[in-house]
């Protein structure tokens, strides 16, 4: 297992953006998929988006398409997802995870390292 942390939440309107990290120790992230998750007051964790060990490959929940984007820096053992054009749902703490895999995947199951999760408030 690898430790994460996550950075970058904070308030923002709605329409504007944000971009969270997830920095990995104790391991080297091209060993997993990584993916974020989201968890609203009173809600599930959810699935978020997904990246395969090199980037080569991507997975989204339709929620988020063509609004955020997840990307990885190996050398910096860090993982991103860059979010615009934030709506109030999308109000939540977002976490990071990591799964010992060669595939993406939505099963929060799957994941065996979290982050402590990072707030991100959207405000209409």
């Amino acid at each position: 297992q690898v430790q994460l942390v996550e950075s970058g939440g904070g308030l923002v309107q709605a329409g504007g953006s944000l971009r969270l990290n997830c920095a990995a120790s104790g391991g080297t992230i091209n060993r997993y998929t990584m993916g974020w998750f989201r968890q609203a007051p009173g809600k599930e964790r959810e699935f978020v988006a997904s990246i395969t060990r090199f980037g080569i490959n991507t997975y989204y929940t339709d929620s988020v398409k063509g609004r955020f984007t997840i990307s990885r820096d190996n050398a910096k053992n860090t993982v991103y997802l860059e979010m615009n054009s934030l709506k109030p749902e999308d109000t939540a703490v977002y976490f990071c995870a990591a799964a010992p895999l060669r595939y993406t995947t939505k099963l929060i199951t799957e994941y065996d390292s979290w982050g402590q999760g990072t707030q991100v408030t959207v405000s209409s």
